[in-house]
């Protein structure tokens, strides 16, 4: 076993006019390779801030990110994009499906982007969509789908390319408790059968009772685990 995630002293500092705020404060986090943790904090905490330097969609201002062994920070933008489409599955709060494509056009996307022809995508996507439940939806649009089926499509996009990590934002947290208890389960389900590394920022304790390891953050550090 080994690290797929390795935070050394990252550091954030947003610039709004001539006043600067600090998300992140020299954050040092490992994570292993097929770990299933939850990184709780209250509003504010950063939370949101370290898993999108994690994903890639953010630069630390200081510190430095290893994925999967690369220093992201050593990527340009078209390599991290790439990076990103192959290594790392999001699944958001809320959905952030396109609206104008059904359930499989949504989970086609990715892989696609990364190179995959149309019909190897749709069997792939078709497969994922099967694995979370969604026989018989393939071609509703997201308007068509109760919140829990959405997250189900954005949970199967995220998997599409079998990336090794998957970071969640607060997964659960736009869902009715038996829809989001469900979700969780589903995602346990995904670490354990796709040995997926999971990483969860959430207020549900639900989800920091499945996790193997809790991060507590506040303040923008970490405060214990």
């Amino acid at each position: 076993m080994d690290w797929i995630v390795v935070a050394d002293g990252v550091s954030k500092i947003y610039k709004t006019g001539e006043i600067n705020i600090t998300a992140l404060r020299n954050v040092d986090l490992k994570i292993w390779r097929g770990e299933y943790v939850a990184i709780l904090g209250p509003s504010g905490s950063g939370k949101s801030t370290l898993l999108n330097i994690i994903g890639g969609l953010d630069r630390p201002t200081s510190g430095k990110i290893y994925v999967d062994g690369v220093d992201l920070g050593s990527l340009k933008e078209g390599r991290l994009a790439r990076f990103r489409a192959e290594k790392v599955g999001f699944v958001f709060q809320f959905f952030n499906l396109i609206p104008t494509f059904t359930a499989l056009e949504n989970v086609m996307v990715p892989a696609e982007i990364v190179g995959l022809k149309a019909k190897d995508a749709r069997r792939r996507a078709e497969k994922i969509l099967l694995k979370v439940g969604l026989e018989g939806r393939f071609n509703h649009f997201p308007h068509q789908l109760s919140g829990g089926e959405q997250q189900r499509v954005a949970i199967a996009r995220a998997l599409v390319n079998n990336p090794p990590l998957l970071l969640c934002d607060e997964p659960t947290g736009n869902l009715d408790t038996k829809t989001g208890a469900e979700i969780i389960e589903l995602l346990s389900e995904i670490n354990t059968e796709y040995k997926a590394t999971l990483i969860i920022v959430t207020h549900d304790q639900r989800i920091a009772k499945a996790a193997d390891r809790i991060v507590n953050l506040v303040d923008g550090q970490i405060l214990e685990e």
